[in-house]
């Protein structure tokens, strides 16, 4: 029995990156072997065990056979004549497939050391395109890496390709799509995921409301890069800068304009009311990918409400409380927060804007501040009661957020 550190912690340690989980395989070995060493089982659909005192995840080498469409359409052999190359191969990308002895020399029958020198997202072996997920997981790590000067190579795109044209991405199920989706929403660079998926041709499949967006016009004079496919891209990019890791706010930026693809060609490049027309597309993507009711929810506000953080001066007092309204701020606080760092990504996520400021943001945190501090209590000791007392609270809050914007517009 022999175990090697393999995966991600032998590529990120060799990037010089922060190593935060360790993965082993176990060469030569049986289930119950491990079993009688105190490891503990918690693999569904091969034998994983996790270490008795690290808890660290101990994996039998194993090898796959394509029996069906989809994820789950692979046979495992784990048997104890299973080598370290051979499990090796099976893996998606050659940075991926790099392995450490327990005396820290590397086994690389691969090339990944040679691809990570060379900056290149390279797959191990023709079996790459029986696995329809390593569409995704190739675009999340063009993600994850493209600020390094990652490429995916000719020959894994032209792969990539292949798997989408014989329909193995129609297969997949939402649950994994949705998983490798978020992931790649909390990467440094998640526009690189966005054209990856197009460049395959992957992301008018499985994002059809988003790829919908690219070729699509908008007024020079509020987006010099004109194409709202871009500035989709560069919205995620800007939300990753603002809220590094944040998978919920990168969905947000992801969502917010899918109703510029519906716009009638005879009023482009403007487009009335599209925060209203997105509303539906956001609400297909989210129900068809299984999202989280959270990331529905705030997708479904920043679409509909954004345009009114960007016009924020121009509001009236109650149009402002009422937009606290609308995300449930009063009771949510974090809601306000969440829409703002959305909405700012919006606005700085054009061309030449990015290092642009967003008052707005400020204003609409310092209005909240001075509506929430409404308090009902002394409303009540004026002998209100019953609606009475909201309608007080109401005004009242009106009232701080009217001081809020006369100091704003007197200074």
């Amino acid at each position: 029995m022999q175990t090697f550190l393999v995966g991600g912690a032998v590529r990120d340690r060799l990037l010089g990156l922060t190593v935060r989980d360790r993965d082993f395989v176990v060469v030569g070995s049986r289930p119950q072997e491990l079993l009688d060493l105190g490891y503990k089982p918690v693999g569904k659909d091969f034998p994983v065990f996790l270490h008795p005192q690290t808890g660290e995840e101990y994996a039998l080498a194993r090898t796959e056979r394509k029996t069906g469409r989809g994820y789950h359409g692979f046979a495992f052999d784990t048997a104890a004549d299973v080598t370290l190359e051979d499990d090796l191969r099976r893996r998606d990308l050659t940075i991926n497939a790099i392995a450490e002895d327990e005396g820290g020399a590397l086994i690389d029958p691969f090339g990944g050391a040679a691809d990570l020198r060379d900056r290149i997202l390279r797959h191990v072996s023709p079996a790459f395109a029986e696995d329809p997920v390593r569409v995704l997981r190739v675009a999340r790590f063009a993600a994850r890496f493209a600020a390094r000067g990652f490429r995916i190579a000719g020959e894994t795109l032209a792969l990539m390709r292949q798997i989408v044209q014989a329909g193995e991405v129609d297969h997949l199920q939402a649950e994994r799509v949705w998983a490798e989706t978020q992931k790649a929403l909390g990467e440094s660079r998640p526009s690189a995921f966005l054209q990856a998926l197009r460049d395959c041709g992957a992301l008018k499949i499985l994002f059809p409301e988003v790829d919908a967006l690219f070729g699509v016009p908008q007024r020079a004079e509020y987006h010099p890069e004109i194409d709202t496919g871009i500035h989709t891209g560069m919205v995620l990019d800007m939300a990753a800068r603002l809220a590094p890791g944040d998978a919920l706010i990168g969905w947000c930026a992801l969502t917010h304009d899918l109703g510029k693809a519906l716009t009638p060609a005879d009023k482009l490049p403007s487009h009335p009311a599209h925060e209203h027309a997105g509303i539906a597309p956001v609400d297909a993507l989210c129900t068809r990918l299984k999202v989280p009711n959270e990331y529905a929810m705030l997708a479904r506000l920043v679409c509909r409400l954004h345009l009114l953080a960007h016009t924020a001066f121009q509001l009236r007092p109650a149009t402002v409380l009422g937009l606290f309204e609308q995300l449930d701020a009063f009771r949510r606080s974090e809601r306000l927060e969440q829409f703002l760092l959305a909405c700012e990504a919006d606005k700085r996520g054009r061309l030449g804007l990015e290092e642009s400021d967003y008052p707005q943001a400020q204003f609409l945190r310092s209005a909240f501040a001075a509506a929430k501090s409404v308090a009902s209590q002394a409303f009540i000791d004026q002998g209100l009661t019953g609606t009475a007392v909201g309608e007080a609270i109401r005004d009242a809050r009106v009232q701080a957020i009217a001081a809020v914007s006369a100091e704003r517009s007197g200074s």
